[in-house]
């Protein structure tokens, strides 16, 4: 454990930082994965569950979670699977 007070708070602003990035990058998760489960079943929303996966993959890699072409490439997947649907 730091003994330093600007060290001990770091280990506090990074463990809420951690704890923020972990919800997030679940949220994402499961966002795209709604979305591929409504394409899966050719749900009626499966156009909504898309593009709520884009704007949330998109703020995933505004805030850092995610690198830009992984961002692009996520997003591209969803759209060539919509197509096919």
């Amino acid at each position: 454990m730091p003994n330093i007070k600007s060290a001990k708070k770091r280990c506090l602003v990074i463990a809420t930082k951690t704890a923020k990035n972990k919800a997030r990058k679940s949220n994402l998760k499961t966002v795209i994965k709604n979305a591929e489960l409504a394409m899966a079943n050719n749900a009626e929303n499966k156009e909504a569950a898309v593009k709520l996966a884009i704007k949330k993959i998109d703020q995933a890699c505004a805030k850092g979670l995610l690198h830009k072409n992984c961002a692009a490439r996520k997003k591209s997947s969803l759209a060539s699977k919509l197509a096919s649907c």
